[in-house]
């Protein structure tokens, strides 16, 4: 493994245990070159994801931007990061599991709805404004109404 701070070959393993929701395992690395610290982890990709978007076109699915999409919703908000964390394992091992290595945007976008839904209702319509394209403020308006008659 590279040091990311002075680029040495030469690193260390100093600990090393599964992370909380047992999806990665966490390496503690040490550098020889410059002493430095730093965390890796290590994920099980099951097989290649391609996304098709609403386009047709295809893109390799790219578990960071899943990550920062939701960490977008959720900012400002009191969530743990552990528990983003967790939604984006249990999201990507669903889709990992499905038996399809081509997976539409917009299912990934429901999974992404459903588990904010769970969470926070903040975070759920500001991951709704993007993701069902509002344009006006009564797209917003409307989709609360709904959301709140759901609620009743």
């Amino acid at each position: 493994m590279r040091c990311p701070f002075c680029n040495s070959q030469d690193t260390n393993v100093k600990d090393s245990r599964p992370t909380d929701d047992n999806s990665a395992i966490r390496r503690r690395r040490y550098c020889d070159n410059c002493g430095a610290r730093f965390t890796t982890f290590e994920r099980v990709q099951i097989r290649d994801l391609m996304v098709v978007k609403k386009t047709g076109k295809k893109v390799a699915f790219d578990r960071d931007k899943l990550v920062r999409s939701i960490q977008i919703a959720t900012r400002k908000r009191s969530i743990d990061p552990e528990k983003i964390e967790t939604v984006v394992s249990s999201i990507v091992r669903r889709l990992e599991s499905s038996g399809e290595s081509e997976i539409p945007s917009e299912v990934i976008g429901a999974q992404v709805m459903d588990a904010l839904s769970q969470i926070d209702a903040v975070a759920f319509v500001r991951y709704a404004s993007v993701y069902k394209n509002f344009s006006e403020v009564k797209d917003f308006s409307s989709f609360i109404r709904d959301l709140k008659s759901k609620e009743d």
